[in-house]
């Protein structure tokens, strides 16, 4: 009777999510040349748009309604588009006027917050068990290094449940699709995004107690298997012949994203192999830092985009902390075999990191590109991570701050890189996560008044942006403070998760401006 009982539990448990499933829609493959006509010939300003939109009837019956009516004179595309499917328009983020940010920022969460999608009608969107937090603006899913993040902030708060569930959700997709995906839709499947969840398990075992990491040992080795290639031949690992292992970016699809399908077909013409555009494009939005001349073999131009010849640093630094914490994890579990292996994987993977991507000469963390055998040209604020994890040994922080400090540093806080692309992930934009890996890499080395400097003059942006617009914004312009932040494929959105998480953080840290 007992295992009848167990055999209930887990039939509720898990039909919901086996209906859910079924009710997935992948837009390019389901409405098919609906799909490539609407995106081309753009009849939304912004690709992700359609890509969202929610079927009024079963996808495969408008995708045949399509092809059947467009051959009839007077056919309009955007009528029977707005006919078939409900389109999400962008609203704007309301809160009650007040000038406080803080307050601001905490009436944001409630705004911020989705529930369970258990009842949530077939679209792109993969439904998720428990609540979690949106970045905003056109981002209405969960965000995979975004909720890191984010979860900075909710710490302060002390909506320390939001954050468990959160975790919760992280640990379902990789229990039902083998690792994160970018985001909670269908399309971000063939790609995750920097592997923070072992650092947000951290988070929480520190506010709660260290058994969090064993409850999450399944999944954080699921995540390990994901990057290492033991789960489907993802690609994302090199070996070098001196046998040490390290890891790179890899999108599963090498086609247009289709959220950038305009974007990225356009890129392509002319390319002699375009799939390999396509990956390294799909690539560099697993990157995050979507996109950077980080990624551009001539430094200048994103149809030169080689993210999958690029062996980054902050990535191999990430998955050195995911080492780590398996490691202890498996030791309060009491498997001293684990517990050894994975030691032993993170010390071999900190060696690997000083070889091969620390410069000698200028003191600094450079990635590695593959083809070339050497260290890249591009100097980034990425290699401020191994600090970040407290990796150097402390002599090696005084020429690291110098450059921070000299070519970094604006009057808004830390740029990405040095370059002026026109990419948003370049000068002049600096981004919360960035400002908090370098800030916390500096304290890590007792650099305490520099990174004081930086958080004040992020503090101060923030809070200045927000008292003349009203807004808490996705990145900042921190070389003209006046001027707000551009590049990319799409207007900065406000809202926002992770600005919120780290501006909230901060300000618990070292006080307003």
């Amino acid at each position: 009777m007992k295992h009848i009982v167990q055999y209930a539990v887990i039939i509720f448990l898990v039909f919901p999510i086996i209906v859910n499933a079924q009710q997935i829609i992948y837009p390019e493959k389901d409405y098919n040349n609906l799909f490539v006509d609407v995106q081309m010939q753009r009849l939304f300003p912004d690709n992700k748009t359609f890509a969202d939109a929610v079927p009024l009837s079963p996808a495969d019956s408008i995708a045949y309604w399509f092809d059947d009516y467009k051959q009839i004179n007077g056919f309009r595309l955007d009528s029977f588009v707005q006919h078939h499917f409900q389109v999400r328009t962008i609203q704007p983020v309301n809160t009650e006027n007040t000038k406080d940010v803080v307050r601001h920022i905490e009436s944001l969460w409630t705004i911020l917050e989705r529930q369970p999608n258990k009842e949530s009608k077939p679209s792109s969107l993969i439904p998720l068990p428990y609540e979690y937090i949106v970045p905003g603006g056109r981002f209405q899913e969960v965000y995979y290094w975004d909720s890191y993040f984010t979860m900075l902030g909710l710490q302060e708060s002390g909506k320390y449940d939001l954050i468990g569930h959160i975790l919760d959700n992280f640990a379902f997709l990789i229990d039902t699709y083998g690792h994160i995906p970018n985001g909670n839709r269908s399309y971000f499947l063939s790609r995750s995004q920097p592997p923070y969840f072992s650092l947000m398990v951290s988070l929480l075992a520190k506010n709660k107690d260290e058994n969090i990491i064993v409850k999450y040992l399944p999944q954080l080795q699921k995540e390990y298997d994901y990057w290492m290639d033991k789960r489907g031949g993802t690609n994302h690992k090199i070996v070098f012949r001196d046998g040490t292992i390290l890891n790179r970016y890899w999108d599963q699809k090498e086609t247009p994203r289709e959220e950038s399908f305009y974007e990225d077909s356009s890129l392509a013409i002319g390319k002699n192999n375009p799939q390999l555009l396509y990956r390294d494009l799909r690539s560099g939005a697993e990157s995050g830092w979507d996109f950077s001349t980080r990624w551009f073999s001539d430094g200048k131009n994103l149809n030169t985009i080689r993210t999958t010849d690029v062996l980054p640093v902050d990535l191999n630094c990430l998955l050195y902390s995911l080492e780590n914490t398996l490691a202890k994890g498996y030791s309060i579990a009491g498997n001293a075999r684990k517990y050894t292996t994975f030691s032993q994987l993170a010390r071999r993977r900190k060696r690997a990191i000083e070889k091969y991507f620390y410069n000698k000469k200028d003191g600094w963390y450079y990635d590695y590109i593959i083809s070339k055998k050497q260290l890249s040209s591009e100097k980034t604020i990425a290699g401020m991570t191994p600090f970040f994890f407290r990796m150097p040994h402390i002599g090696k922080i005084t020429k690291a701050a110098n450059i921070v400090e000299h070519d970094f540093l604006k009057d808004g806080g830390v740029v990405a890189t040095l370059r002026h692309s026109g990419q948003q992930w370049d000068a002049p934009n600096g981004w919360a996560p960035l400002q908090w890996i370098t800030i916390q890499g500096l304290n890590n080395y007792q650099e305490k008044d520099l990174a004081k400097k930086i958080a004040k003059r992020w503090i101060t942006l923030n809070t200045n942006v927000y008292e003349n617009t009203g807004k808490l914004m996705e990145k900042y312009n921190v070389e003209d403070t006046h001027l707000i932040a551009g590049g990319g494929e799409y207007p900065s959105q406000d809202g926002f998760g992770w600005t919120n998480g780290v501006l909230l953080k901060l300000i618990k840290m070292y006080g307003a401006q």
